[in-house]
């Protein structure tokens, strides 16, 4: 870098409180653009594509990471839901996972640099939503940031957000069995973050 004003933007993190949401948006400096994730959609919908992928809800597939496609790659795909439940969201480094039954799958993990001289991870996965008749654990976030998602015995089944200026992603909130249960939001994601490391002399 030289001694000249840049432009940097810092991506702010997505939403996902259901069937419609938004992906996270991207953070760039210099020609580098590091796309914001896909986000998870209830009902059935599988998720959404982005830098790393939304996870996948009630049977259906997890979001394609790595889009638009650079290389190296910037994420991965989020994971399936092979049950009521929702899929991980995908990290920097692994893709996310479905769960056991009932339970919502893992998100990835995300990369871990020493740009900042202490090893830090970023960008990674969020939990998937558990089903609240029977989900017995949250689903961890993957590390890099990524709030778990929420279960049937927590406190407001709504899914944790991402940690801010990590680009980790937000965790599903939880299904319901039927009308007697009230549908929870899933955490936003964690906004991106910046960071230029330089030799001065």
């Amino acid at each position: 870098v030289s001694a000249q004003a840049y432009a940097i933007v810092v991506g702010g993190g997505g939403t996902s409180p259901g069937s419609g949401g938004n992906n996270g948006s991207p953070s760039s400096f210099g020609g580098i653009t590091s796309a914001g994730g896909g986000y998870a959609r209830g009902s059935g919908n599988p998720g959404l594509a982005g830098g790393s992928g939304g996870g996948g809800a009630e049977n259906s597939s997890g979001g394609a990471g790595n889009t638009p496609p650079v290389s190296p790659p910037q994420g991965n795909s989020g994971g399936p839901s092979s049950n009521p439940t929702g899929g991980g969201g995908g990290g920097a480094t692994a893709s996310g996972s479905s769960g056991p039954p009932q339970n919502g799958g893992p998100g990835g993990a995300g990369a871990t640099t020493s740009i900042t001289s202490t090893p830090t991870a970023y960008a990674g996965g969020g939990g998937g939503s558990g089903y609240a008749s029977g989900a017995v654990t949250e689903a961890p976030g993957g590390a890099g940031g990524g709030g778990p998602g929420s279960y049937c015995v927590s406190a407001s089944g709504a899914g944790s957000s991402g940690t801010a200026n990590t680009g980790g992603g937000g965790g599903g909130g939880k299904g319901h069995p039927g009308p007697s249960e009230n549908v929870q939001t899933g955490g936003a994601g964690g906004k991106g973050i910046v960071i230029l490391r330089y030799r001065f002399q």
